[in-house]
């Protein structure tokens, strides 16, 4: 028994560095601070974040989990790297789920979750990254626009859909490929629009604006890739 009552607190321990490092390396990996097939090394990065081993392998196998890191056979884990085709292919399962996350919203969230809502979008213009127009970085979970509204359409099936699997891995390109000409503040310019429909319960309208939204990302996210291939063959 005396045990049991030693042993419980470091568990606990190692539950919360985990949870905290995790956090930290998948908003790294989102930045683009450590880059699509970065080779992970667990010294460097217990020494980067002040751990041991033991809660950063935990950390790293939460990482696989939400497949931002994939494991390789006898080379080991690296941060994940989509084709061109993968990637548009995100972006196309995208634009019909959210589209009908956002009219789902518009039928389903309170009032209350609409001003919530609203009070978000007027955080979001605070960045100073977003006043530069250098991109448009949303923390993730109830600071992430996307997933507010995939919250609000009250749909289970949708929430598992685009809240597990896809949610890191669209939140790392969607950040990533912001950074581009004006699409962080017109990103910006879309959501407002998106909320209004929402707030004016105006279901087809909320529908079009987020599936116009991620169609737009989708061409910026084509444009970057053909600049990335131009230069590459320079």
């Amino acid at each position: 028994m005396a045990k049991i009552i030693e042993l419980e607190p470091i568990k606990i321990e190692a539950r919360t560095l985990a949870d905290r490092v995790s956090e930290q390396i998948a908003t790294a990996i989102v930045k683009g601070e450590l880059p699509p097939g970065y080779k992970i090394s667990e010294p460097e990065l217990a020494r980067q974040y002040g751990i041991s081993r033991g809660p950063l392998r935990e950390a790293i196998r939460r990482l696989e989990g939400l497949r931002l890191l994939v494991r390789i056979p006898h080379i080991g884990a690296r941060v994940v790297s989509l084709s061109t085709k993968e990637l548009l292919e995100i972006y196309y399962i995208r634009e019909a789920m959210e589209g009908m996350a956002a009219r789902l919203a518009a039928e389903n969230m309170t009032d209350a979750e609409i001003a919530s809502l609203r009070q978000l979008i007027e955080h979001h213009e605070t960045s100073p990254d977003l006043l530069e127009n250098r991109s448009y970085f949303q923390k993730e979970g109830d600071l992430d626009f996307h997933y507010r509204i995939v919250q609000g359409s009250k749909n289970t099936k949708l929430i598992e859909l685009l809240g597990g699997e896809l949610y890191h891995l669209v939140r790392m390109y969607r950040y990533q490929f912001s950074a581009a000409s004006n699409r962080p503040r017109q990103a910006l310019f879309e959501h407002r629009n998106i909320v209004e429909a929402i707030a004016q319960r105006d279901g087809e309208l909320a529908e079009i604006l987020m599936r116009r939204h991620v169609s737009n990302s989708r061409k910026n996210v084509e444009q970057r890739l053909q600049e990335q291939q131009l230069q590459e063959s320079q």
